[in-house]
């Protein structure tokens, strides 16, 4: 179904040649391309921009990431659409002053998908030796049976909600499930004043 979209087979592509550290392309341009498919809907509907990830402990400075993304900007600019590229070993630098919740330094590139705040959002794919390789760390019945279900490790009440909303005006095929209570305990946990 990924491949309908011709967006997210160049930057597949394109990105297997540029040789980023343990990259995916990852979240909505993956799953919603497959909602888009499953309505019988255009394979860019919707689709706001398309995140690339990869992962670089080795020099986590702004200056070192900012030199990926105009490589990348480079790779992908023909393409017309806006390639979101982020070092997943830098999150936890900006994450609680963009966001106001601390997090944990990632150890992968797999963390930051497992972070995303639903369960449907939680899919990658890269292009290895000319094949796809897909990361789904809760499967695929979510995605394809269009469920929004909150991901409890680390999404707000808030950011679900939002999200939700937006999408079921794109997608009004989805079914939306409810914020469990006791979430809400466990995900209030440690943040940063509004002022820092």
């Amino acid at each position: 179904m990924i491949a309908g979209n011709p967006l997210v087979a160049a930057i597949l592509e394109r990105a297997a040649l540029l040789a980023l550290p343990d990259w995916y392309l990852t979240a909505g341009c993956l799953f919603q391309t497959v909602w888009n498919a499953l309505c019988g809907l255009a394979p860019t509907h919707g689709i706001r921009d398309y995140d690339l990830f990869y992962f670089d402990d080795g020099d986590t400075s702004w200056k070192a990431e900012d030199v990926v993304i105009r490589r990348c900007a480079e790779a992908f600019g023909d393409l017309g659409v806006p390639v979101e590229v982020r070092n997943q070993a830098r999150v936890h630098l900006w994450y609680p002053h963009r966001f106001g919740v601390m997090v944990e330094p990632f150890r992968t590139c797999e963390d930051g998908v497992d972070a995303f705040a639903m369960t449907t959002c939680c899919v990658a794919t890269r292009r290895v030796d000319g094949r796809l390789r897909t990361y789904a760390p809760h499967g695929f019945a979510d995605l394809y049976n269009l469920v929004l279900r909150p991901n409890p490790v680390r999404a707000t009440q808030a950011v679900y909600e939002e999200k939700a909303r937006r999408w079921l005006s794109l997608w009004p095929d989805l079914q939306v499930l409810p914020w469990p209570s006791e979430q809400c305990e466990r995900l209030s946990g440690p943040r940063y004043p509004e002022h820092a």
